[in-house]
């Protein structure tokens, strides 16, 4: 293992900005350690990874979550204790299966849903539910906000609009209506930062990560104070931002007694999901965009220098490569539509088969399209009004139209915000696919022919948690930066071109479904 030259290159510093002893070199020293640690804060669940000094998968685990409460349409909670709780038993259950033991481990990465609201008091416990990523409750606010600031201003200091799913317009909302819960904030956290606070007793974060929350300023990667200022909020709630490969923190005693992990093992301050996932499928330089289908469905690209939509279709974030920066655009109910037809309508189907019973119907689904707002919309809407549904049903069509609509609706709208990044002038040359969408064949055939673009896969299809555990492993010293990590052990495999006769239908499919939502709003607005 490469620990030459460790001593340079692990510098960890305390809250207050002082050189703590050389801890994290002392550790190294002592445990000869061989193996990285990646968890993932998912929606349904935390995954655990363990990877090798070859940046090899030696194991994974993942502990399921509780389902998301959701109380009235368009609201979505997690309880932050059931992350902690799950994360345990992902990091026992990784480590266990694989015969590792906590002094194996040389560092740990972070990853996880971005964008949710999780508060602490000053006692450090939680004070209530944490608002997720998909809760669409806070529009007043993101109104309130742009009245009194001003869109420019916004702007100006974050580089993206602010929009309903960010984590600033989630605290105005309990602000506003919950001030016995917001008068006892004293610590604001990402999701994946809570499990930090747990393992090391940090609040810290990282520039990806806090790019997400509409009070970072993504162009010069530090908080916008003049924003918080002028939203009168407490400077003191924000955690200390990271690079995303920095170490942030060290394992505490009391972790490692609840999690058999050791005692000052270096964790990075890790990257939000889509940052991670980016740098686990290796986009990490230009000409290279991802394509992520999970709950949500996100189209990645890297970039040297920022660039935003003067619209806001897209968000422009710090990437988790040092001075690099990313923009992406966001699908709400990627395979969250799947997921929804198979809970509600087919539960004795699964994936597998719901996907063969899709490829019975032609490509255009008989003339059946699918919007894929079922928690409101992002890119290119910025509706958190937007409302799904099936449009142009008859009694012809079959369940295979219904599934094969579905999935045609969610590729479509990954399409418009393929087209916006490319209209950035961000090079494209091929799209690297990942996520469980990207599990089906068939799906990644069909996202070839509706992007009209050359599709791979990566012979490592583990995303989020690898980005993490890639990260650590350029914290500890292992590779020099990240760049080297991901040409090092990321790989190109399947490859999937489009086919002619599908692509033009779906060209003609796309430009029918652009201007249904078009149609529908009035009604959308009525709701």
């Amino acid at each position: 293992m490469q620990w030459s030259g460790l001593a340079r290159l692990l510098v960890y510093f305390d809250r207050s900005g002082v050189v703590l002893p050389r801890a994290v070199e002392s550790f190294m020293a002592a445990t000869g350690t061989m193996y990285w640690l990646g968890i993932d804060v998912g929606t349904g669940g935390t995954r655990a990874l363990l990877v090798d000094a070859e940046g090899r998968v030696h194991r994974t685990f993942t502990a399921l979550h509780e389902e998301m409460r959701m109380e009235r349409p368009l609201w979505a909670e997690q309880r932050p204790e059931n992350w902690w709780d799950a994360a345990q038993l992902a990091i026992q259950g990784v480590l266990s299966g694989s015969g590792a033991t906590g002094r194996d481990i040389a560092g740990i990465g972070l990853t996880g849903q971005m964008h949710g609201l999780t508060l602490l008091d000053e006692r450090n416990e939680v004070i209530r539910p944490a608002l997720i990523w998909c809760d669409q409750r806070s529009q007043r606010q993101v109104d309130g906000i742009n009245e009194t600031v001003g869109r420019e201003m916004v702007l100006r200091c974050t580089a993206n609009p602010v929009l309903t799913g960010f984590t600033l317009p989630k605290l105005l909302w309990v602000r506003d209506n919950e001030p016995r819960f917001f008068d006892r904030v004293r610590h604001l956290l990402l999701p994946k930062d809570y499990l930090r606070f747990k393992l090391t007793g940090e609040h810290a974060t990282d520039v990806s990560d806090a790019s997400g929350t509409a009070l970072f300023d993504v162009v010069n990667r530090r908080w916008s104070f003049e924003l918080v200022d002028k939203l009168e909020l407490d400077r003191s709630i924000l955690p200390r931002p990271f690079e995303s490969n920095a170490i942030a923190g060290l394992v505490s005693k009391e972790a490692a007694a609840s999690t058999s992990l050791q005692p000052g093992t270096p964790v990075v301050a890790g990257a939000g999901d889509q940052a991670a996932s980016a740098v686990g499928n290796g986009i990490v330089r230009e000409g290279i965009v991802s394509c992520t289908i999970g709950t949500s469905g996100v189209v990645f690209a890297h970039m040297r220098e920022p660039r935003y939509d003067p619209l806001g279709r897209v968000h422009t974030f710090c990437h988790a490569v040092p001075e690099a920066w990313h923009v992406m655009g966001v699908t709400q109910g990627a395979g969250l539509s799947l997921q929804w037809f198979r809970n509600q309508l087919a539960p004795e189907s699964s994936y597998e088969a719901l996907t063969a019973e899709a490829a019975m119907s032609p490509p255009g689904s008989q003339g059946l399209f699918w919007l894929p707002y079922l928690m409101g919309e992002r890119t290119p809407h910025l509706d958190a009004k937007a409302r799904g549904g099936w449009v142009g049903l008859t009694a012809r069509h079959t369940r295979a139209d219904l599934v094969r609509a579905l999935l045609e609706g969610v590729s479509y709208s990954q399409r418009d915000c393929l087209q916006i990044v490319e209209g950035l002038g961000v090079p494209l040359e091929s799209v690297r696919l990942s996520g469980g969408g990207a599990r089906s064949a068939f799906w990644r055939q069909m996202l070839a022919d509706v992007f009209n673009k050359r599709t791979v896969m990566l012979d490592t299809q583990e995303g989020s948690a690898y980005g993490a555990a890639l990260l650590a492993m350029v914290g500890t010293g292992q590779f020099s930066s990240v760049e080297e990590a991901c040409g090092a052990v990321i790989h190109e495999g399947e490859s999937v071109s489009p086919r002619t006769d599908a692509a033009q239908i779906y060209v003609k499919g796309h430009r029918t479904y652009q201007g249904l939502y078009k149609k529908l709003k009035p009604f959308f607005d009525e709701q």
